[in-house]
């Protein structure tokens, strides 16, 4: 396989919406905590990295082998396994060695940090999985917008502040005889919420968009996602206001002093996205405006992950 068919099999220009949450609870863990591990940064940077393309590549995969329709909608363009006419085993190879390389790097980070990285690298690991295989795939089900945003959104931010910081135990177990119990800092809990929800809903909102791009592929592939079931006007209307909570976070946040005051520089960010929203509402396909979920995701996370790195730059020099 070349490495521009292994890109395209990966879809790798989408990886945008894992390793931005990532960079954003790296660079808010350097703004709030002044911490940085760079063993454990590079771990969950490799295994994240390995382990989305491997959901990619399966959800591929599955796709080819599940289709009812092989043709239209753009199927023999943006399935690499079409495209390229990748075999069946090599695609297989291939996922394989992903799920490996996130596997191992995954156990390396447990080993250097808590019992809780590998909780949620576990939870997220099935998650991934289920998503896209199994007898009723939540990617084919009105849930894949909620497990995408909470996953990638919440759970990256979070494992990417965690790693950092384990050993001040904002979450340790306790044992005994008869129970086990935990005891979590809600201080950190609710601060992570405010830092990853931009996270959440633009990249739950990647999801819904390329569910309500898909609607008419979708019922003819039997896969009955929550645009089919609450109709496109109620997706368009979810689509739209969901974002402006992600500006409520962000002044929660200046105001609780968990991000920088710069951080209300986003709120100019807000012209273009509603550029982009009525965009998208007049028109919803693929080819022509499914990129416009992208580019507000990025303007979210982007606009805030710059806030944060110019005020590291300027606390250090000023």
């Amino acid at each position: 396989m070349k490495i521009i068919q292994f890109l395209k099999l990966a879809e790798i220009q989408t990886k945008v919406a894992s390793m931005t949450p990532l960079f954003v609870a790296t660079f808010y863990t350097l703004y709030y905590y002044e911490i940085f591990d760079l063993k454990n940064f590079v771990l969950i940077f490799v295994s994240l990295l390995c382990f989305d393309m491997a959901t990619t590549v399966l959800n591929n995969y599955y796709d080819y082998v599940k289709a009812l329709k092989t043709e239209g909608y753009g199927y023999e363009d943006h399935n690499a396994i079409v495209k390229y006419n990748l075999s069946a085993s090599t695609v297989r190879k291939t996922l394989l060695v992903l799920l490996v390389t996130a596997i191992s790097t995954g156990m390396a980070l447990f080993i250097n940090t808590h019992p809780l990285t590998l909780l949620i690298g576990c939870g997220a690991f099935l998650v991934g999985i289920f998503y896209s295989f199994g007898p009723v795939p939540i990617s084919r089900t009105p849930l894949g917008e909620i497990f995408s945003g909470f996953v990638m959104g919440f759970f990256i931010t979070f494992l990417g502040v965690f790693i950092h910081i384990h050993e001040f135990d904002p979450v340790s177990f306790g044992f005994d005889t008869r129970f086990l119990t935990m005891n979590l800092d809600m201080d950190f809990l609710a601060r992570i919420i405010i830092v990853s929800w931009p996270s959440i809903i633009g990249i739950g909102n990647i999801m819904l968009a390329n569910n309500i791009c898909d609607i008419e592929e979708d019922i003819e592939n039997k896969r009955y996602t929550l645009p089919i079931y609450i109709g496109k006007k109620k997706a368009l209307w979810i689509f739209e206001n969901s974002y402006y909570t992600a500006y409520v976070a962000v002044l929660m946040g200046v105001f609780s002093e968990t991000l920088p005051l710069l951080s209300l520089l986003m709120f100019p960010t807000i012209k273009l996205l509603r550029k982009n929203i009525a965009a998208f509402k007049k028109l919803q396909t693929k080819k022509d405006t499914f990129s416009l979920s992208i580019k507000n995701f990025l303007l979210l996370d982007g606009s805030l992950l710059l806030t944060l790195l110019v005020s590291l730059i300027l606390d250090k020099f000023i």
